[in-house]
């Protein structure tokens, strides 16, 4: 009997990934269910699409230059479903760049 041969280090990560980035999706959308928080249907539609195509392609988006090559969310969508497990959580966003004060 052969042993089976060790698995591609690369490929467990990415699959790892989508894991996370599924459970993440459907844990903004169970914490807005729970609080009551009344996400946009744009904010909704967004859950549900990135979800369908991560599940189906295994990334939800496909321009190279927008992410990580092995990454299931570009840098945007990343940002964009952080603010709304935020919004889910109830907490106030906060200012997206900071301003510097000026030297002088």
């Amino acid at each position: 009997m052969k042993a089976k041969p060790p698995a591609n280090p690369f490929e467990v990560a990415r699959q790892a990934a989508r894991r996370r980035a599924l459970r993440a999706l459907k844990r903004a959308q169970r914490t807005a269910e729970r609080g009551g928080v009344d996400l946009s249907d744009w904010e909704e539609e967004f859950l549900g699409s990135v979800g369908e195509r991560i599940e189906t392609y295994g990334r939800a988006f496909a321009d190279p230059d927008k992410g990580a090559t092995g990454a299931p969310l570009s840098a945007l969508q990343g940002r964009k479903l952080k603010e709304i497990q935020a919004k889910a959580k109830g907490e106030t966003p906060g200012p997206r760049t900071r301003r510097r004060k000026p030297f002088g």
